[in-house]
């Protein structure tokens, strides 16, 4: 649904003000609907349409229950796209919806600008209404179920990419480098409606996997180095049908396409927050508007407590970032001062505030951004501070407010955004064609239970063995799953470098 002429008038102004300050942004299509619709489109993850599957219903259903109990509303959604597309929900009132046209313009210039974005696909909408199609027809030739069966194997590994492969020139594409050998492995030419006779789909799986394995045995060692991108690892080497092949490949487009806003929640969520909050004080907020205001906007910046609010703490890093270079309170000279007083009294009156956080928000993602600007005077005046949950109270409870501790724990939440790393080691573990993974032990075990079901997902696409080397309590162990049991037994930990 279109916006009525008032909201229209009040967008455009919006949009004047934004360029007017430095924003700088995709052509923005405002879209307005219920509150159904939103939490369908957002159960997709923000986008209209994509391949059929039972996972979109359940975020479906909990975003519903959630707005019925009144614990959960969603403002608005905004899509990475050329143009960028952004959903406001019908029932805000006129000045949320003036603050959230304000947030979508901040979201929007962090699309186009930030370094992070550069390798997104700018016809995502377009792109993934073309996935869902494709799986769709996937789903009418083979069958609903043995679809969605892959679909769920090929979920599960989702995160098993390398999220900086985007910007070396060597993972650009996807090199299926002897798939179509494999693929066309013991074809006989035939007619159309005389293929499925004359070439039976378990005799060419038979010849696909005897190439594999004559591969694996010439690649004796491969790969050279272990490989991060594991979807892509199997992509290119898993004996895979090709409409196997196909839904792989399309899954892990969609993986790296959201990479980007795992890798700068902190930063995005600021900078869109940054700008409405000056958008709408300096410029679009009438005074009848300002008590509703500052209800959504403090409700949009609350932190409670053992949580992380990715808007507060962005907005108030670019609040500082800007005092700072305002005032000069950085660079050696500032750093070197031991005089507290001086220190707190310091302004060189420098005006290189906005300068500086349009230089932040092009190349910095939420590891950078914190490791570079987090200080230890912003700890202490935001009172940040360690925490862990007591199990048996329940509660969340003060570890430590030391600065550097705050800092370690912050960036060690955000590093990998968050996730274990997994490499694949050996393709032909023990010259057998067996798959190896390694998992670099960071500090925290895997979860038994859910690296048990991955290896059981992965074998999908292996056929053959897999196993994974990780460690547990500080020992060394190899999980492995031969197609039908799970098995653990002691082994050398990873390689430090895995």
């Amino acid at each position: 649904m279109s916006l009525s002429p008032e909201l229209s008038r009040i967008r455009d102004q919006v949009e004047s003000v934004a360029r007017s300050v430095g924003l700088d942004f995709f052509e923005t299509i405002f879209e307005m609907v219920d509150y159904d619709t939103m939490n369908e489109i957002a159960s997709y993850g923000g986008f209209p349409s994509r391949y059929p599957h039972w996972r979109f219903g359940m975020d479906y259903e909990q975003m519903s229950k959630g707005y019925r109990y009144g614990l959960q509303k969603i403002y608005e959604l905004v899509i990475n796209n050329d143009p960028c597309y952004a959903y406001l929900l019908d029932c805000n009132k006129t000045v949320d919806q003036k603050m959230v046209i304000a947030h979508v313009y901040g979201h929007s210039d962090f699309f186009k600008n930030n370094y992070w974005f550069s390798k997104t696909n700018r016809k995502m909408m377009d792109e993934l209404a073309n996935h869902g199609s494709r799986i769709q027809r996937y789903s009418d030739r083979f069958g609903e179920e043995e679809v969605e069966a892959f679909l769920d194997a090929t979920l599960s590994i989702e995160d098993l990419i390398d999220p900086h492969s985007a910007f070396e020139v060597a993972s650009a594409g996807v090199d299926l480098s002897g798939s179509e050998e494999e693929e066309e492995a013991g074809r006989l030419e035939a007619k159309s409606y005389m293929d499925r006779y004359i070439n039976p789909p378990e005799f060419l799986e038979e010849q696909r996997e005897r190439l594999v394995e004559k591969r694996l045995e010439r690649e004796k060692g491969f790969p050279a180095d272990p490989v991060r991108d594991v979807m892509l690892f199997l992509i290119r080497y898993a004996p895979l049908k090709d409409w196997e092949r196909d839904i792989l490949s399309m899954i892990r487009e969609e993986a790296y396409y959201f990479v980007p806003q795992g890798q700068t929640k902190i930063m995005n969520e600021g900078w869109a927050t940054f700008w409405h909050s000056r958008i709408m004080t300096e410029h679009c907020l009438k005074d009848s508007e300002i008590i509703d205001y500052a209800d959504h906007h403090s409700g949009t910046v609350f932190t409670s407590p053992g949580r992380l609010n990715p808007y507060k703490l962005g907005l108030d890093l670019f609040r500082d970032i800007e005092s700072r270079w305002n005032t000069g309170r950085f660079g050696r000279e500032y750093e070197e001062c031991d005089n507290l007083a001086a220190r707190s009294a310091w302004n060189r009156d420098l005006g290189l505030g906005l300068e500086k956080v349009f230089e932040v928000r092009k190349t910095h993602n939420d590891v950078t951004f914190i490791d570079t600007f987090l200080t230890e005077e912003f700890c202490r005046e935001h009172k940040l501070f360690t925490f862990h949950r007591d199990e048996k109270t329940g509660r969340h409870e003060i570890v430590s407010r030391r600065f550097e501790e705050v800092r370690r724990q912050l960036l060690f939440s955000l590093t990998n955004l968050g996730r274990p790393f997994i490499f694949v080691e050996d393709a032909n573990f023990d010259n057998r064609g067996e798959l190896l993974l390694a998992h670099r032990h960071e500090g925290i075990d895997l979860k038994g239970d859910h690296a048990q079901q991955t290896l059981r997902n992965i074998h999908r696409f292996w056929r053959r063995p897999v196993r994974l080397r990780t460690v547990r309590d500080g020992k060394g162990l190899l999980v492995t799953f031969d197609g039908k049991d799970v098995t653990e037994e002691g082994a050398d930990p990873p390689a430090a470098d895995s």
